[in-house]
């Protein structure tokens, strides 16, 4: 049995959220171990999932990308810091300190700009001098066997290698410094709306299409294919997130 269904770029990372919050990984996590939620627009609904209440998402924000030329109206909002939960309760820690007591089996989620689905890269813009959170934590999470989690939507999939990319940016010493580094990432346990939904119902999930108007732009069509019960507990679930509002900036 099939059934289609189109995303909003909100829809999605609401969906994303609650995948991220049923992964096996993360469920462990919360119930021995070390979480961290970094900031980010997508990880501000997954912070939202796991800890069961809202938050002011803009606040909990770090780099942003905004039309060329951007002079819209910015929402003044107070600056939230990143989620730290040990044994599924919240944690009063500074990043720093959370990273410095990361074990085997923690978990860190970190959100990305760019994609490469096939080959299960991720990339991240770092404007940061010292890598920003990506730059303090990986080298902790790796030597320490904890797990990386990157929830990011499929509207950031790109058509270019992301290696030959970065060391692109890499190699022009005398361009401007405006131009963000991008930072590969390999090995991370990557979860979009495919992961998702195949997660929370057990269906098989494609990306169909994508783009749209009238607030479709940015969207994903996907393909969902399973036996009556999964489809049905799949439209649930994507009833539930319709009409999520954008985001709030």
């Amino acid at each position: 049995m099939l059934m289609q269904v189109i995303l909003t770029v909100a829809e999605s990372k609401r969906l994303i959220a609650k995948g991220v919050a049923a992964h096996p990984l993360v469920q462990r996590a919360l119930k021995d171990g070390l979480v961290i939620i970094a900031r980010g627009s997508t990880n501000g609904y997954v912070a939202e999932e796991i800890l069961g209440k809202t938050m002011d998402k803009a606040g909990f924000l770090t780099g942003r990308t905004l039309p060329r030329g951007h002079a819209g109206p910015r929402r003044k909002a107070e600056p939230i810091g990143e989620v730290v939960l040990r044994r599924g309760q919240v944690e009063d820690m500074s990043l720093a300190d959370a990273i410095s007591q990361l074990q085997a089996g923690d978990v860190v989620m970190k959100g990305a700009n760019a994609l490469n689905y096939a080959d299960r890269t991720a990339g991240i813009l770092v404007g940061h001098p010292e890598g920003g959170t990506i730059g303090a934590s990986l080298p902790t999470i790796i030597a320490r066997k904890a797990h990386l989690v990157v929830p990011v939507g499929l509207e950031k999939l790109v058509a270019s290698d992301l290696v030959a990319m970065s060391e692109l940016i890499a190699d022009d010493v005398t361009g401007p410094e405006s131009i963000s580094s991008l930072w590969v990432i390999t090995g991370a346990t990557i979860i979009t709306e495919i992961e998702a939904v195949e997660i929370i119902t057990g269906v098989e999930c494609s990306h169909l299409a994508s783009g749209g108007i009238g607030g479709a732009e940015g969207s994903v069509r996907l393909l969902l294919s399973g036996e009556g019960e999964q489809i049905e507990e799949a439209r649930k679930l994507l009833d539930s997130i319709a009409g999520e509002e954008p985001f709030p900036y």
